[in-house]
Order: C-alpha cells, then sequence, then structure tokens
C-alpha cells in the first residue's frame, strides 16, 4: 500500500513504560528504516506523527502529553489505528568495516528515497516525527565517569567492529531503539546514552540493557545513573568505546540536539540528528514543519546530518 495511504492496524499489545508512556504494538508490518516516522490517525480526533520503535511488527511509543496522545492511550488491545507511512528519511548506516564515515550533504535532493549521509545532524516532538514532545534539557552539571551503567558482551569481541554512539534524551529514546537492533544486526558496536530529568522518567533501559550496548544512565536530579544532561556523558562514552566512533545518533530536545551538533563539529565526528519541528500532512505540502533556510523537516528529514535550524 502507498505511503501516504492510511492503513488500519490492530493493538496487539499494550506495555507500560512509566507513568505517561505506553508502547503500542500493532498486529502489522512497514519496510522501514530506523528514524522514519508514520502519521497515525485517530478518526474524529486528530493525526499525528510518531517515530517507529520497531517496524515489524509495527511498534510507537507514546506519552500521553496532549488530547490526540492521550486518546491513544485510552484505547485497548484489538482497537485500531490508522497509518500512513513509512515517511520521511531515517538513519543511514555506517558502512561495514569503515572506521569512519565520508561527509558532504545531508539528505538526497527531495523526491527520492535513498539517503546517503554526510555531515553532522535530528528530531521530534508530539507535532514532530517522534515518540511525543521531550522535554528540554536544563542548566549544566559536570559528570565525572569511570564506566557505563551496564556493560554487556566481552570488549575483546567488539574491538574489531565499528563503534557507533547513541544518544536519547527523554522520549527520543524510542526510535533509537529501531536503529540500534539495525546496528547490532549489522555487525556494528553501540555505545548508548538515555538521559532524563529522573529515574521516573527514564524509557526503555531495559529493552538497551537486554540488547549487547554499552548503557549510560544519565538524570538531571542524579536519582539514577550520573547526574547530569545525557551530553555529559558523551566525553567519558567516547574515551570508554572499544574502538574509532564511525558514527553518532541523536533523537531528543532540540537544546540537547544543538549542543550535541556543536560537540561533533569540535570532535571532528558525523553525527545524524533526529530532528523536531510542528507537523501536519507529513509529506511536504503545508511547509508548517520548515526550519532553518526552508528544510522541511517531514520531507528532508526528520534527520539531518546538521542543525537545520541554523
Amino acid at each position: 500500500m502507498a505511503a501516504n495511504l492510511p492503513q488500519a492496524m490492530a493493538i496487539a499489545q499494550i506495555r507500560d513504560e512509566n507513568a505517561r508512556t505506553k508502547t503500542f504494538v500493532l498486529d502489522g508490518r512497514l519496510e522501514a528504516a530506523p528514524g522514519q516516522f508514520v502519521m497515525a490517525w485517530l478518526p474524529g480526533v486528530d493525526e499525528k506523527p510518531f517515530s517507529l520503535a520497531q517496524a515489524d511488527p509495527v511498534t510507537l511509543t507514546v506519552a500521553a502529553v496532549g488530547p490526540f496522545s492521550r486518546a491513544l492511550h485510552s484505547l485497548a488491545v484489538g482497537d485500531r489505528l490508522w497509518l500512513r507511512g513509512p515517511l520521511g528519511h531515517g538513519f543511514t548506516l555506517p558502512e561495514r568495516g569503515s572506521s569512519s564515515v565520508s561527509v558532504s550533504r545531508p539528505h538526497p535532493e527531495r523526491g527520492s528515497s535513498s539517503a546517503s549521509v554526510s555531515r553532522p545532524y535530528t528530531e521530534r516532538g508530539s507535532s514532530s516525527a517522534s515518540v511525543s514532545r521531550p522535554h528540554p534539557e536544563r542548566g549544566s552539571s559536570s559528570v565525572s565517569v569511570s564506566r557505563p551503567h551496564t556493560e554487556r558482551g566481552s570488549s575483546s569481541a567488539s574491538v574489531s567492529r565499528p563503534h557507533t554512539l547513541l544518544l536519547g534524551g527523554g522520549y527520543g529514546v524510542a526510535p533509537l531503539r529501531f536503529l540500534a537492533e539495525r546496528l547490532l544486526a549489522t555487525g556494528h558496536a553501540v555505545s548508548m546514552i538515555i538521559g532524563a530529568r529522573s529515574a521516573a522518567e527514564l524509557l526503555l533501559v531495559d529493552a538497551f540493557t537486554a540488547m549487547e550496548v554499552r548503557l549510560w544512565l544519565a538524570t538531571e536530579d542524579g536519582s539514577a545513573g550520573l547526574r547530569g544532561l545525557a551530553t555529559d556523558v558523551i566525553a567519558p562514552a567516547l574515551a570508554a568505546a572499544p574502538a574509532e566512533t564511525a558514527m553518532v545518533y541523536a533523537c531528543g530536545p532540540t537544546g540537547m540536539l544543538r549542543a550535541l551538533a556543536a560537540i561533533c563539529q569540535a570532535r571532528e565526528l558525523p553525527v545524524q540528528l533526529s530532528w523536531e519541528a510542528p507537523m501536519r500532512c507529513g509529506i511536504g505540502l503545508c511547509s508548517s514543519c520548515e526550519v532553518g533556510d526552508g528544510w522541511l523537516t517531514c520531507l528532508d528529514g526528520p534527520v539531518f546530518g546538521f542543525d537545520p535550524s541554523r
């Protein structure tokens, strides 16, 4: 079925992730890349964009932050949800066996479905291509670190694999689960940083703990993991990496993404950022998601290899 036509899927499973976030597993699948999104429609309510947490089966992780997401939270197993997608440009994986990625322009020309990566990059929110609107990062706090919260697998086994660093802030963690699974399946070593305001708001920690990733946690109040912002953990995570970092990926609040883009530019690291902007049509017609110099988040993004707002 065409990506711009809605298709109905029934809810097969609902999982509570934290006090206001649920994961909905649907009874369908999509051919999609990590970082792509769908427009979810409830007749008589509204249509909103959400990043894919998984594509087979289709899985959405949604926080109740507005009328649409609260209506979605009221659904039960067996109820139907209509989806358009997958839409947008997703994340691109580094070439296997390479410790670096060539950097040039972000996405291909509009209208092309290929997404060859380039320079540094982002996304998301309740009206963007993401789980819902992530909370902004506040303040700054230094973090002294010795080792990650969780290390799974043998470091010697991952030395020869290209290393990737994933950074998720707030609800931006959800699409990075899909990405981490794809990276691991294609032979990449993965380090994952999960940041939130408090331990109660951390998302998908158990899911990432079950993977063969180096997991770091950061909370602003210090209630779990390291005290500080997710971006404060970048330096120690890179220092502890088993190999040269081939790509940095991130999804989360705009402030976090801008800070990360600056860090990666200073360190000459390629980065892909999943960006957030208000979104209505999801296919480049209404221009409601335009950022910076005419970039359309739904069409040119939501993943960019640079800060599109600059």
